[in-house]
This record gives C-alpha cells, sequence and structure tokens, in this order.
C-alpha cells in the first residue's frame, strides 16, 4: 500500500496567512526549525497508477501539482484520481472539492449521509458541482459494513463514526451526529497491511482503540500539544471542546499511542500552526520521538 501526504497542516495550514504568533513569525523570518504545511490531505494507492483522494484541501491544485503520480498522464485531460472519500465536511477538508470542476467526468464522493447533507445544504458545494462536472455521490456505512471503490484494486475500507464536531455552518454543530466525523481503516488484502486514518479525534472510543491496535500504521490528529493551546493566541476554546484531543497530559495522544504495539507505526496529521511540535528542535518534538511517534510533514511517504 502506497500513501502519500499532500498535506499536513490543520485548517489554515503553516504558516496561516493571518497568523503572528511564535511558530508562524519565526517561519516566515526563517528563525525556525520547521517545514511549511498545506491543509491536510492524503492520496492512497497500491500500484501508483489509481489514486484514492481523502479529503479535498482548499490547497489541492498546489498539492497535485507537487506529487507527480497524481498529475494527469493520457490524452489532453486526465487524473489518476478515481475516487474522493470524505472524513468530514469541514472547509479544509472540502473546499477543494470547487477545484476539481474541469474533471471530465463525474467526481466520485465517498462521505457519511451527515456530511452528505451539509454539503447539500450548509455549505452546498456538491450542489454547484452539478453545474460544472457533475458528483456521483456514494455514502459510507457506518455499521462496520466494508466497501470498496470500482478502479481501485485490492483496496477494501471500512468506516465508523467518531466523537468530534460537525463544521460551524452545520445546524448541528453543537447537536452532534453519528458520521460528522469518520475514522477510515484501509486495508490491502493481498497482504493484509492496514492503516488507520483518522485525522479529526475528539476522543478515544472502543472502535478507534480496537483500529488503532488492528492497523500496521495508524495516521491521526496531530492538532494541538495542549488542551489550552489556543489561549496562547487569545482564543477562549479548548482543544476538546472544538473536537481534537490533544497529545500531552492525562488520556492525550501520547498516552493512548503508547498503548498500542510498539511495531505499529504511528503518525500525526492535522497539525495546527500553534502547536509546538512543529519546531523540529522544541523539546515536545523531542517527546514525541522518544515516544517513537512521526509528525507527518507534506510529502511524506509511506509504504505499508
Amino acid at each position: 500500500m502506497l500513501i502519500r501526504v499532500l498535506g499536513s497542516g490543520a485548517g489554515g495550514g503553516f504558516p496561516q496567512w493571518n497568523c503572528n504568533c511564535q511558530n508562524c513569525l519565526r517561519l516566515r523570518r526563517g528563525e525556525i526549525s520547521a517545514r511549511p504545511r498545506t491543509q491536510s490531505s492524503i492520496a492512497v494507492s497500491t500500484d501508483g497508477n489509481d489514486w484514492v483522494l481523502f479529503n479535498a484541501s482548499p490547497d489541492i491544485r498546489f498539492q497535485l501539482e507537487a506529487n507527480p503520480p497524481l498529475q494527469p498522464r493520457h490524452g489532453v485531460r486526465d487524473t489518476p484520481i478515481r475516487a474522493i472519500v470524505l472524513i468530514d465536511a469541514q472547509i479544509d477538508h472540502t473546499a477543494g472539492l470547487l477545484f476539481l470542476r474541469e474533471s471530465t467526468r463525474p467526481l466520485q464522493v465517498y462521505c457519511s449521509e451527515p456530511v452528505y447533507q451539509d454539503l447539500t445544504t450548509g455549505f452546498p458545494v456538491l450542489n454547484l458541482l452539478e453545474h460544472y462536472c457533475g458528483v456521483e455521490p456514494h455514502r459510507i456505512p457506518l455499521d462496520g459494513g466494508a466497501f470498496t471503490i470500482p478502479g481501485i484494486a485490492d483496496l477494501r475500507f471500512v468506516g465508523h463514526a467518531l466523537k468530534s464536531k460537525a463544521p460551524p455552518y452545520s445546524p448541528h454543530r453543537h447537536a452532534p451526529h453519528p458520521g460528522d466525523n469518520i475514522g477510515v481503516l484501509v486495508e490491502q488484502p493481498s497482504s493484509g497491511k492496514k492503516l488507520y486514518y483518522a485525522p479529526g479525534l475528539g476522543e478515544i472510543e472502543p472502535q478507534v482503540l480496537a483500529a488503532m491496535h488492528e492497523a500496521d500504521c495508524v495516521l491521526v490528529d496531530g492538532t494541538f500539544w495542549s488542551e489550552d493551546e489556543m489561549a496562547k493566541v487569545g482564543s477562549p476554546k479548548r482543544a476538546r471542546e472544538i473536537g481534537h484531543l490533544p497529545q500531552s497530559g492525562p488520556g492525550g495522544m501520547i498516552e493512548v499511542l503508547g498503548q498500542i504495539p510498539p511495531l505499529t507505526r504511528k503518525i500525526l496529521i492535522h497539525i495546527n500552526n500553534t502547536n509546538p511540535i512543529l519546531d523540529e528542535d522544541s523539546p515536545e518534538r523531542q517527546r514525541l520521538a522518544a515516544a517513537g511517534i512521526e509528525v507527518a510533514y507534506d510529502g511524506m511517504e509511506i509504504v505499508l
């Protein structure tokens, strides 16, 4: 299984366009050992020719240009992207669909029912695309049933609901629905290798821990280091309040990943611009390394 990290940052990327936090300021000044990051998205394949895109960030055009395997190969207009799986309906994971409107065939979009409802009402991007390339929506089952994607050989997918938050524009932002945010276990039957992808995790539920134990690689929420991280930039919102489990502290991601078998590859993605782990020389980054936890970066390649 081939996994390419197209974008590893949280909403706004790194540096964020209007942010002057210490991370963003120091990156612009060249005073920090850190890499710029676009907004989170990955692509998965088994043969390097046909790919599934997970999320479509507002940075999708730049991400595709930076990843030759995802660029056109045949004819005047072409794409090796066979389908798009949406983890949630957040702007930073779905606005990129608008940049794919020149597709010569309808976009094959896989998502949960609540995500479909949000993307046809509060943020009707799927409706807008009907005036361009069109969309063929496919519902992701959340009952433990697996699904496959036509054109993608030797991959099967199992999705499950997570406790997180619907987008701020959603009518049920404060009344969560199962499927507002999902995790996906991706399996290659021929090899038995499995990837667990969950860039937004507000709570570690039994199905999440089970999927982590089952996977050969977990690529999970690395948004915030601490529960009160946003307070340092003037926001009263806490990490769990907006649907993200911080890395540090009791019950944090470091503690959770410490329960996973040592041979499992553990990687954080969806890193917020305020997170100190972006500084590769920081004590927080060193703590992750000591725990055997990696930090995703744009262009990262994972082979299982």
